[in-house]
């Protein structure tokens, strides 16, 4: 059985994240989709709560699993058997770093082989970064993050403008 590890921070999950992993499905009989917990960033959304946002969108799909993790990828690659470490690209700057990663990556973990999946065109302007700056300033962010979790991300607006 070939599976995946696709890990981020999906802070929170974008319509580019969704096409990844439906494009892992086409190549792999398990995809796990891992929340990278990462000290050195502060995320916007609790890391519950994206775990849920990632549930919710990956409910219909019995061959992908959720999980969130810290440490290194490569570990957790090991303990979950898989080899194929998946990475979405929108550009030259995304492969730029996530080959770097690679080589440390594979001087740790021989057995890994990294995967580069472009997003489609329609989704390359999109990022985490992008969606939490929007939601911010109270904009729409409908048509850049998967329909199962837009209201999750209204109810957090309507949340958050309860304490400004």
């Amino acid at each position: 059985m070939k599976k995946c590890v696709f890990a981020g921070t999906f802070d929170p999950p974008t319509l580019g994240h969704k096409d990844i992993v439906l494009k892992c499905l086409e190549l792999f009989d398990e995809v796990i989709v891992a929340i990278l917990i990462n000290p050195n960033k502060r995320p916007l959304f609790s890391e519950g709560a994206r775990l849920n946002m990632l549930q919710k969108i990956f409910a219909a799909y019995p061959n992908v699993r959720v999980l969130s993790y810290d440490g290194l990828t490569v570990d957790l690659l090991r303990r979950e058997k898989a080899k194929f470490y998946v990475r979405g690209i929108r550009n030259g700057t995304d492969y730029d770093y996530e080959a770097q990663l690679n080589y440390i990556n594979m001087d740790m973990f021989k057995d890994m082989i990294t995967v580069f999946l472009p997003t489609r065109q329609e989704f390359l302007h999109i990022s985490s970064s992008l969606v939490k700056d929007a939601l911010r300033f109270h904009k729409n962010v409908d048509k850049y993050v998967p329909e199962e979790i837009r209201g999750d991300l209204k109810k957090y607006m309507q949340e958050e403008n309860k304490h400004v």
